[in-house]
């Protein structure tokens, strides 16, 4: 279940911005406020399957986007080959200390800087 809800969390953090404001209301109660149908269909005052009905449908559109553009795949492998690059670049540094090279350095520290700040991101 877990893997689910940060599935669908990542699902809704890239193409959320593509439902409608109530599949927006209820994913986000659903998923991020951990309401069950129950307690959103009794706040809306509508059916639990009327809520079911709206959260399934923007899963489905946020599945299908993510199906056709693939964004969040890439999003994950770039940030492995980012983390990638961090390792070597601090295996370079390791090794660039043996040369007394102050320019390498200092190339390498940036590179360093730049993935450190991508990662946050």
């Amino acid at each position: 279940m877990k893997n689910q809800a940060y599935r669908m969390a990542m699902l809704f953090d890239f193409y959320g911005d593509v439902l409608t404001d109530r599949q927006k209301e209820f994913y986000d109660l659903y998923y991020n406020e951990d309401l069950s149908l129950g307690e959103i269909a009794e706040n809306y005052n509508i059916s639990r399957q009327g809520v079911r009905d709206v959260i399934v449908r923007a899963e489905a559109t946020l599945t299908e986007l993510e199906d056709k553009t693939g964004l969040i795949k890439r999003f994950h492998t770039m940030r492995r080959q980012l983390e990638q690059v961090r390792q070597d670049v601090r295996r370079a540094l390791e090794v660039s200390a043996r040369y007394d090279d102050g320019e390498l350095e200092s190339l390498l520290q940036g590179i360093s800087r730049t993935t450190d700040t991508l990662l946050k991101e």
